[in-house]
């Protein structure tokens, strides 16, 4: 082995801090780094997390670092004591933090900090996350704080502004006759709806958005905020811990949907494609490339024309995102000449205004006007730019569209490996929304990546990183194999979602899905194999190979846990699981296809780097043979491991 299996797992050489279980009479939880994560109740889980935020001028979150941590644990209750600093560029926020939690059930969260430097903020305090996926659509009460009580849901539908204002606690029912209250107190708290930024939960947060930021925060100042979790009525006696059972999969092969096309962007690193890499390129079976195309810039025909040659050398056609300025007109005339010498083959033209707003109706109608003739089966899409809220709070003029679009990232608010994976379960939901202000225009989503592009909250310019700092669009899981399993996971739930097209990542470099000949830029802070192909490589190939197919639904019992993806196309049939945790995890699948013998290929840190040498020696290996019986067969995953079941 090449790399150290940490690198191989997700991106880097640290360890992962470990979680300490901890239990408040009946309820159950974790204790990672300062935060309370899965609050439970036996197995239904109250809150996903409770944690402190420290965001600057910009809206860039400061990452904590634990310090120092006292802890008493007993049986059923717990004191955690701790310290924590949030500091990076002029940003120096220290704090001490205290949970106790109580035989009773009750956990008490307290946060204690000052400033140590003088900065703008736009927020400082408590987070109180609930989970999409367990309570949309569930009845919830309110205390203002005022006093007022309100009756409300969790809405179903994602809500394009804030679900609740002025709060003072929280009340949601967790089982029957069983309520969970939230009680908040240090600042005025409201609820957001995070799935308008691809996270999978309602967010209770302090400093309410009607109030000016950023605020100028002088050294010294005093920060004191508290979070109460209580239960109410007769609570049921439950296990110690949930015991950890295999992840059962289960198939509906009774409802299919067809496969969206898939395509990647063009490599934001500017260098030709080698002949090596388009060779395995070609072999992903893409549908098309992106190339986002700025009309505003002098030097745009440069870009075109790479991506046109990029195009024609793998077969595919391209989705250019156009951003025009207020002259759109006479730059679409322009650019509506260079086709002619350029000859792109362009399939999909998506419209944007460079602020990232959504475009009036006589954009849409001006980009028809001048470029419709070059290719009349081309279509003309238009949508957000940055996040699907953009989307959601001001609706694009869907009758002059043929698609809608909207790009999406996991991780806008949290960065660690559990948010990621948990931030799949928003993907689907935010299809489902769009569909119902969609006019029935298909949806593509576009592009995917795993971290920001860009920051549109950005209201200055903004430091840039030293030459020993990755840019911030780079994340080192690119090459892991949690990339790989995310993007399991990714297109397990847009697939399912039935949309027309997606667009993941780049072709080459360190936001593709193979790294260059020359190896990346920064080999210390994204250690890759020159000239090797991405774990998550694999994923679209196997995903490739069945274009054009349909996908069955799988459902797991442990999606934050293991993730799976069910393709069926010509009587050809594949499972691919992905175990998205540090643990191995065993998984049964249910196959819903009266059995049969599976031949298994697993991507693990036994193979994966034979894998990213060797694609090809590896994609032809035949596998080990597996039989699938009408209970279904348990196979143990390795940590990170993506497996792929083919029916034999």
């Amino acid at each position: 082995m090449t790399l150290p299996r940490n690198i191989l797992y997700y991106g880097s050489d640290a360890p992962l801090p470990e979680p300490i279980t901890l239990r408040a009479g009946p309820l159950s939880m974790s204790f990672v780094s300062g935060e309370i994560h899965y609050i439970r109740l036996g197995g239904r889980e109250v809150l996903r997390r409770i944690y402190v935020a420290v965001r600057d001028r910009y809206w860039r979150t400061i990452p904590p670092s634990l310090l120092e941590i006292k802890k008493t644990i007993r049986g059923d209750s717990f004191e955690m004591r701790f310290e924590i600093e949030n500091k990076k560029n002029e940003v120096d926020f220290g704090w001490r933090g205290s949970i106790v939690g109580q035989t009773n059930g009750t956990i008490s969260f307290t946060m204690e900090g000052a400033a140590r430097s003088t900065f703008w903020r736009n927020r400082i305090g408590f987070c109180v996350l609930h989970s999409s996926t367990e309570w949309a659509g569930s009845p919830c009460s309110i205390e203002t704080v005022d006093g007022a009580r309100l009756d409300g849901e969790f809405p179903s539908l994602i809500s394009p502004h804030q679900v609740f204002s002025g709060i003072r606690a929280i009340c949601h029912e967790v089982l029957p006759g069983v309520q969970a209250e939230v009680r908040l107190l240090g600042d005025t708290y409201e609820m957001e709806d995070q799935r308008n930024w691809s996270d999978a939960s309602y967010k209770t947060y302090s400093t309410p958005l009607s109030l000016p930021c950023p605020v100028e925060i002088k050294a010294g100042t005093l920060i004191s905020q508290t979070v109460t979790i209580g239960l109410k009525g007769n609570v049921p006696a439950v296990p110690p811990f949930p015991s950890i059972m295999p992840a059962i999969f289960t198939l509906n092969p009774k409802r299919t949907v067809s496969m969206p096309r898939l395509g990647l962007s063009v490599s934001s690193q500017g260098r030709p494609l080698s002949t090596r890499a388009v060779v395995r390129l070609r072999a992903l079976n893409l549908s098309h490339l992106r190339l986002d195309l700025d009309l505003c810039c002098e030097s745009w025909e440069s870009p075109l024309r790479q991506a046109a040659g990029e195009a024609a050398r793998l077969g595919v056609t391209l989705e250019v995102a156009l951003f025009s300025s207020t002259g759109a007109q006479k730059e679409m005339q322009e650019l509506r000449a260079a086709l002619d010498r350029l000859r792109p083959p362009v399939a999909t033209w998506l419209v944007f205004h460079p602020s990232g707003k959504p475009v009036p109706e006589e954009w849409v109608k001006v980009a028809r006007s001048c470029l419709a003739d070059y290719n009349p089966t081309a279509k003309f899409g238009s949508g957000a730019k940055s996040c699907f809220a953009e989307l959601n709070r001001c609706r694009p003029p869907t009758a002059a569209l043929d698609l809608l679009c909207y790009p999406l990232n996991p991780q806008v608010h949290t960065f660690d490996n559990a948010s990621l994976a948990e931030n799949l379960e928003a993907q689907g939901p935010m299809e489902e929304s769009a569909r119902e202000f969609s006019g029935g225009v298909p949806l593509a989503i576009s592009p995917i990546t795993l971290k920001p592009r860009f920051n549109p909250n950005a209201a200055g310019l903004e430091s840039v990183p030293s030459a020993s700092e990755l840019p911030p669009q780079v994340d080192p899981r690119q090459m892991s194999l949690f990339g790989a399993g995310w993007t399991v996971g990714s297109l397990k739930h847009i697939g399912e979602a039935g949309v027309y097209s997606t667009t993941y990542y780049e072709t080459v470099g360190w936001r593709g899905v193979m790294e260059t000949d020359e190896g990346p830029p920064l080999p210390e802070k994204f250690p890759s194999l020159p000239g090797s192909v991405f774990p998550l490589y694999h994923v679209f190939a196997d995903w490739g190979e069945f274009a054009g197919g349909e996908i069955v639904p799988l459902t797991s019992s442990a999606p934050l846990e293991v993730e799976g993806l069910a393709l069926r196309k010509d009587g050809r049939f594949r499972i691919l699981l992905a175990n998205l945790t540090s643990k191995p995890r065993a998984a049964r699948v249910i196959a819903g296809v009266e059995g049969g013998d599976f031949r298994l290929q697993s991507l693990d840190e036994n193979s994966a780097e034979w894998a990213m040498w060797e694609p090809d020696s590896f994609r032809a290996a035949p596998g080990k043979l597996l039989q699938l019986g009408k209970q279904g067969s348990e196979l143990d995953l390795l940590p990170y491991a993506v497996a792929r079941l083919d029916l034999a």
